[in-house]
Order: structure tokens, then sequence, then C-alpha cells
């Protein structure tokens, strides 16, 4: 997996490896940003920018905020039309670029043609004096501009062409090599091989009670890293095609002004779309990484007994989910915080009044606080997890949401309850690491003890061997006797020591057997019955006194 991301990475390298100088002029990203500032008032601060020639950066100059939008747009203009004239001369024409002074301000004209004064700031934005600074930017403006007529003519042209349509070949060859890539992972995926079973901790192998859970975890980290990868992938192509296609404009001038175009539109874009996607690729590693982790832990405990492994199994559930909801909680806020930085914004003071605010909240909700205080402690001593059945007062069912601030169960009627964690101060769990079947059977008096104990017995026994029910019971069925005297007869009472949640199909099944055996051995199941016993003296009594009435 880790050759894969590099070769990836190695790819997307070289789809944006730089070309001779000559073929490619790529302005530096920190020229197109908006103009910089120079002075710190805020009234009239002086701000600066770049002069461009076919999307080449040729100087900069400097004005107040007011003034410089109009006075760059105009240099702007003066430039395109100077150099069209000069470009639609004969090929050996010189260019001619000359300073004068017109009211002791250095002046520049190109070809006789006037372009722009150099002011005080433009001197300060160098940190030299007028003359200097006109000086430098006439021979600046010389030397490209030669080297921009020269750029059209039809041969440099011509040779552009090959190295455009050589690096539109390198593009599909990559391009194809990274999709051929990406069909073979897929097919890698759907297909995998399997040479022998799996295999735990000091390479023994799983026990089937495992198997299932970690199957399913692998599974999800496996479909966790190939949508990673699947991202990386499209990430790659966009890459490729993309900068590719960035070159290309580069290697005329004609298209080159596109490049500035291009990189001043798609600055912050392009930054939120990094933060994006980074932000979903560590979310979708970090969920890997935790269903790795997880997988781990319950290979680890194969050698437990069977009820601590499927003790294991459940919490482990429980601790995956609610670290998966606080990875993602982490990664979401990171990468905000991130996109706000990409966007230029200065978040310490955010930072600082979220802290002030978090301290109000805090202390506005001090439920939720105690709920998630109270929610970590049951995760962390297992009072419950995903899967166990529990009562919570005069509530109880089957656990089936567990996170930091509320339990939700699932009541014998269908009905979802919700109870927060705070609100829980005794619970009772029905099926933490072994449950138990509690019968009470029911004998008439009249029956004979001993052969109805012995029957129980049986029946238990002949149960508890069969594989069925051999891997739900574990330990040995135990009749333990008359329990009590009852309405309704002898009660004799029966337990069984079953796995987690399992103890009222035992039951269940149990009774049923009980019931065929005790009729065929011709022992009466007692009902609720009620003997009146009258003496001869009080019945005379009766019909003397029904008589004289």
């Amino acid at each position: 997996m880790q050759f894969q991301f590099l070769a990836i990475a190695s790819s997307m390298a070289i789809a944006v490896v730089s070309v001779p100088k000559a073929t490619a002029q790529i302005p530096f990203l920190q020229q197109l940003q908006a103009p910089n500032s120079v002075s710190t008032d805020s009234n009239d601060r002086v701000v600066s920018g770049w002069i461009y020639l076919d999307g080449r950066a040729l100087f900069q100059i400097a004005a107040s905020k007011t003034n410089f939008p109009e006075r760059s747009e105009d240099i702007q203009k003066k430039l395109q039309k100077i150099s069209q004239n000069y470009f639609q001369s004969p090929p050996k024409t010189a260019v001619k670029v000359e300073v004068r002074k017109v009211n002791e301000l250095p002046v520049i004209y190109v070809n006789g043609q006037y372009l722009m004064t150099i002011t005080s700031e433009d001197a300060r934005l160098r940190q030299i004096d007028m003359s200097t600074s006109a000086d430098q930017i006439t021979q600046k403006l010389e030397e490209d501009l030669q080297e921009a007529k020269q750029e059209r003519q039809t041969q440099f042209l011509i040779d552009q062409g090959k190295i455009a349509a050589g690096i539109g070949l390198a593009m599909i060859v990559i391009s194809w090599g990274v999709y051929s890539w990406q069909r073979r992972s897929k097919k890698d995926l759907v297909y995998p091989i399997v040479s022998q079973p799996p295999r735990g901790f000091l390479n023994s192998p799983i026990s089937p009670a495992d198997q299932p859970i970690t199957t399913q975890l692998n599974k999800q980290q496996k479909q966790h890293l190939q949508e990673v990868k699947k991202r990386l992938f499209q990430l790659t192509q966009a890459g490729i095609w993309g900068s590719g296609s960035f070159f290309i404009l580069g290697l005329f001038p004609y298209t080159r002004g596109f490049q500035v175009g291009i990189l001043t539109a798609a600055q912050f874009p392009l930054r939120l779309g990094v933060v994006l996607l980074g932000t979903y690729v560590a979310i979708r590693l970090t969920y890997a990484l935790i269903e790795r982790f997880t997988s781990t832990l319950i290979i680890s405990g194969a050698f437990l007994t069977p009820e601590s492994s499927e003790r294991l199994q459940l919490r482990v559930s429980t601790f995956s989910g609610v670290t998966k909801s606080i990875a993602t909680l982490i990664c979401v806020v990171v990468g905000i915080l991130l996109a706000l930085v990409s966007l230029g914004i200065d978040i310490v003071p955010l930072l600082a009044g979220a802290s002030l605010v978090g301290v109000a909240v805090s202390l506005a909700s001090q439920n939720l606080i105690k709920d998630a205080i109270n929610g970590f402690l049951i995760i962390l001593e297992d009072q419950y997890a995903l899967g166990d059945v529990i009562t919570v007062g005069d509530v109880g069912g089957l656990v089936e949401n567990l996170n930091l601030r509320m339990t939700q169960v699932r009541d014998s009627e269908g009905r979802l309850i919700t109870i927060p964690n705070g609100e829980i101060k005794v619970v009772a769990n029905l099926s933490s690491r072994w449950s138990r079947a509690d019968l009470t059977i029911p004998i008439a008096y009249q029956a004979d003890t001993e052969d109805a104990l012995k029957l129980i017995e049986t029946v238990a026994d002949k149960m508890n061997q069969e594989m069925q029910w051999q891997r739900h019971i574990l330990e040995p069925p135990q009749v333990l006797g008359i329990d009590q005297f009852g309405d309704r007869g002898l009660m004799i009472r029966v337990w069984i020591k079953t796995q987690p949640l399992k103890q009222w199909d035992v039951a269940r099944e149990l009774r049923r057997r009980l019931k065929l055996a005790l009729d065929e051995a011709g022992i009466s199941i007692s009902v609720p019955q009620q003997a009146i016993w009258v003496n001869e003296d009080q019945l005379v009594n009766f019909h003397g006194n029904g008589k004289a009435n």
C-alpha cells in the first residue's frame, strides 16, 4: 500500500516537472497576489503590483490605493499598444527604450511613444533613487520586448509546437498508465487471493467466533483505503492533465497570458479544494487505522474464553464507533481552520473569541458536559456496549446506539428509547460476558419428586450434548431442586449458563422439551387451584338452619 501511494505521488511529480526556461515562462505565485501594502497609513496607503507582457511579469509599480487601479490599467494598455506596433514592424527592427526628464521626473518612452512616469513611490518600492529605478525598468523592457518579438517568429512557434506535442503525448501515456494501474488495483480488491485461513496472534488460527467481526472490519478497512486510493488516482489524473495543459499554455506568447488569469482565478478555489480533499482523505485514513487497530485487538484476544472474546467484540465495536465520531469532529474542525488560513483570514483572533464563547457555552451546557463525562466512563469501564441488553430504571432493551452524549435502546415492543448518559445512575446489564436462563418448573404435589427431578436433569443434559445448543450453553445445566411450595405445586428451579443474549432461546427450547417429556412420563404440570374443607357438623348445622328458615 505504501509503495502504491509513493508511486501515485511520483506520477504527479512527473506531471509537474519543470521545462526549460526558454519554453515556459510561469510567473511566481506571489506575483499574482493582490496588491501588496507598502505604507501602514489606512487612509491613503501605498500598494504595489506587477505589469505583464505576454503573461510574463516585467516590473512592479506603486501608487496609493485609490490611484493604483487606474495607473496600472493605463500603463498596461499603453504597453499593449506599444508592443503590438513593435511586433508588426520588420523582424530585425530594434526597440528603442529611453528615459527623458519631465518636470524633474524620469519618463520612459518606447520607440518614441510615452509609457509611464517614474514616481517616488516606485523608487521607494525598490529602495533606490528614481533615476536608477528608471534605468532598471528600461533595461528590462528592452530585453523582454526583443524576446517577445523573437517568440512570434515562425520557427520558434514550430519548435514550441513540437514541445507541446511531446508534452501532450507524455500526458496521454502517463494518464493511460495511471488508469491501467487503477483498474488492476480494483481487480485485486474484487478478487483477493486467499492462500490460507486468517491467522491471529502468535500465528494461531482465529477462532470461528472471531472471524465474522474481523472479516467485517477488514472489509471496511479495505473499502476506506480503496476510497482514498480512488481520490488520489482522480487527483493524479487531474494533476496530469491540468499541469500539462498549463505548461502548454506557457509555451506560446499568445496563450501565456491565460496562465496569469488561471492562477489568479484559481488560487482560492484550488486552496479550498486541496483542504477539502485533504480533510476527506484524512478522515478515511483515520477510519482505516481505527478499524485496523480494532481488528488487531479482536485477533489478539483469540486465546480468551468464548464469553470474553464475545465481550471483546462488543467493546471494541463500541470503541470504534465513538472513536470515529471524535476523529471526524477533529478532522472537520482542523479542516475549517486550514480553509480559513488558505483564504487569508487571521484565525488567532477567531480562536481567542472561540475560547471565550467556549467558556460561555460550557457554563450554559453543564448537562452536556456531564453526559459526555459519564459516557466516557461508561465506555472506559465497560459498563455496557453496543449489542448488550440493559435495564435502566423502568426502561430497558437492546443497546442500538452509544456515544458520549446518549444511549439508545430498543425495547421488546420496538420502541427506541433515548437516555442521556448523565441520567444513568444504576444500570443492569443482562448480557455482560455471559447470561443465565432461570427456569421455575411447577410439578403437581401428587407426582413422584425423585422421578421428576431425574427426568428434568436428563432432558437438560441431553439438550446440552446436542451440537446446535452446545455452543450456546457454557456449563452443564444445574437442577437446584425444589425451590418452594406454591399454590401451583412444587417449584423446581433450573439454572443454565449461556452465551450473552442466548438465555431466552435456551429457556424456550427447554420448556418445550420438558412439556413433552413430562406428558410422556405421566407427570402433570400443576395449575393454580384452591381446595375448600367442610366438616360434617358444620354441614348439618347449615342444612338445619336452611329448613328453619
